[in-house]
């Protein structure tokens, strides 16, 4: 097949015509094949699962910069939409993909990140089986964005929600929290730091099923945007009971920790993109966090739900008490 001729997106490359044609074909269809996407159709059918239900999600991309260590914005857009499936108990299938590309992005960036998402669709079980590109102007965005729908199958029957959580119940992390926000802070290099910090982007799906496997298990989560903090207070709110949560228990890297202190960030609001959080009834604790560490050796207990005013209390290491706040501004713009 022929290369394509531009190094740069124009914006003839979503006029509908052959430059668009051969975008199409030769970075996204190239990248992503498999046995349904079939860049010629609208629709495309997929089979069904007998003894399962349908479950969607749907979600958007728009991390900066595009590549980050540990991942970039297509690998990302796989690993965050199949997470939101496992943590719903489902096993994911299928993805559709919308690209929403810059006018002068280099088409040699564009293949990197669109062969980056079919790597880890692969690696995760699914396809990629129908998308769509527009082409934007200069400046109306921040080089790429992705939109992806993901599709999958639960066994009928699984139910998890935070209407099952009663004060008692234990919460667990599936390891330390604030790796990826710590590390696209980093690799923006605004701030006059380096390291080697890596984003945790994976999937959750192995983790999600160890843990279905264990009774009492009430809710799952992928602590993205707003981190850990913000996934207590969902649950909080959602239950009208407090939340006790033990610093000393939750795993934070040194590394992060470190730059945290540095620049004033905590590491319990940065978000995480191949963590999970959950919460279990409390005589299930300890054979959740057994099912966690034999695929996660930093999995922990981290918490439990009280009776009190719907709240989260931190333990502090020294001893003391204090309340989380929501998270009300957005410190990081563009990390997932």
């Amino acid at each position: 097949m022929a290369q394509l001729s531009e190094t740069h997106i124009a914006l003839a490359h979503g006029n509908g015509g052959r430059m668009m044609r051969e975008l199409i074909e030769q970075v996204f269809a190239r990248e992503l094949s498999n046995d349904w996407l079939d860049t010629g159709a609208d629709a495309v059918a997929v089979p069904s699962e007998a003894g399962t239900e349908l479950v969607v999600t749907t979600d958007g991309f728009t991390v900066q910069p595009l590549e980050f260590p540990g991942g970039d914005i297509g690998s990302l857009a796989v690993h965050g939409t199949v997470n939101d499936l496992a943590v719903a108990g489902a096993t994911p299938r299928y993805l559709t993909l919308n690209a929403f590309i810059e006018e002068g992005l280099e088409i040699a960036v564009l293949r990197r990140l669109v062969a980056s998402l079919g790597r880890a669709a692969r690696d995760c079980g699914v396809a990629v089986v129908a998308g769509d590109t527009k082409v934007v102007g200069r400046g109306e965005c921040d080089g790429v964005y992705f939109a992806t729908t993901g599709l999958g199958f639960r066994r009928s029957g699984v139910r998890l929600g935070m209407d099952l959580i009663r004060p008692g119940d234990r919460i667990l992390v599936s390891g330390p929290v604030g790796d990826h926000g710590a590390a696209v802070m980093l690799a923006r290099e605004e701030f006059g730091l380096r390291g080697d910090l890596r984003s945790d982007a994976a999937s959750v799906f192995p983790l999600a099923q160890a843990l279905l496997r264990v009774p009492g298990l009430r809710f799952m989560r992928d602590p993205t945007r707003g981190g850990l903090a913000t996934v207590l207070h969902e649950i909080a709110r959602a239950t009208g009971c407090g939340v006790d949560l033990r610093e000393h228990d939750v795993p934070i890297r040194e590394p992060v920790q470190s730059v945290c202190e540095l620049l004033g960030y905590d590491p319990l609001y940065l978000a995480c993109e191949g963590r999970l959080v959950a919460v279990v009834a409390a005589g299930a604790a300890e054979p959740a966090v057994a099912a966690l560490r034999a695929i996660a050796p930093r999995a922990a207990l981290i918490g439990e739900m009280t009776d009190t005013t719907p709240q989260v209390i931190l333990e502090t290491a020294f001893g003391g008490q204090r309340v989380l706040d929501e998270l009300e501004d957005d410190p990081l713009p563009r990390i997932c």
